[in-house]
């Protein structure tokens, strides 16, 4: 119980520090609080949601994200293209993104926090990374550009990234980079379920990224 309480009081330490401090630049183009509090969700919500991470290694993981990949994207598309619609996630936030809108009853978003590394290296109560995967990821569209040609764009350019999940051509792009460099690609069925089903050409061109 004590070792909880003085975690407790060093996270509300570290939340003061982060919030005070000044603005981080993550690469060429975007700011930490850019990438924290882009979300509908947060916009929403925010003056309830603490919306940056506690620990360090997932600013480097954003930063890597922008290096590896945001920054090329914003370097050839250019910056008021660029529309980011989800960086990065924190508990906060993702407690929020579960709960009911109570007009609608409709959920705030629909995330699998376990998986899409949204969360970076959040370590959660119990001592435990969130998403076992790291890595860091964003959701984001290019104005006036099918997604699918932003797809294939990446692929063309062979940006190292982790994940990439397709989610229709006038909607945001899932991307991720991290440790584990799958080089993995979905999309999704009407369902909503994962599939590779007619994205094999995409499958293909990943696997010829160097890991």
């Amino acid at each position: 119980m004590t070792l909880y309480l003085l975690t407790s009081t060093l996270y509300r330490i570290i939340d003061l520090v982060i919030i005070k401090m000044p603005e981080i630049e993550l690469g060429k183009y975007l700011t930490l609080s850019k990438f924290c509090q882009c979300s509908k969700t947060y916009k929403k919500y925010n003056s309830q949601i603490d919306p940056f991470p506690k620990n360090p290694e997932t600013i480097k993981a954003i930063k890597e994200l922008n290096q590896f990949i945001i920054d090329p994207i914003i370097d050839n598309f250019g910056r008021d293209r660029f529309k980011l619609t989800y960086g990065f996630c924190s508990p906060d936030l993702k407690r929020f993104l579960n709960k009911k809108d109570p007009i609608t009853g409709i959920k705030n978003g629909r995330i699998d926090p376990s998986r899409d590394q949204h969360m970076g290296h959040e370590i959660n109560k119990n001592g435990n990374y969130y998403c076992q995967r790291l890595g860091a990821a964003s959701d984001f569209l290019i104005e006036d550009l099918e997604s699918e040609s932003l797809i294939n764009w990446i692929l063309e350019r062979q940006l190292p990234f982790d994940s990439i999940y397709f989610y229709g051509s006038d909607r945001s792009i899932h991307i991720s980079y991290g440790p584990q460099h799958r080089r993995d690609i979905w999309t999704f069925t009407a369902a909503g379920m994962p599939t590779k089903k007619g994205i094999e050409s995409w499958v293909k061109l990943a696997t010829e990224i160097k890991k």
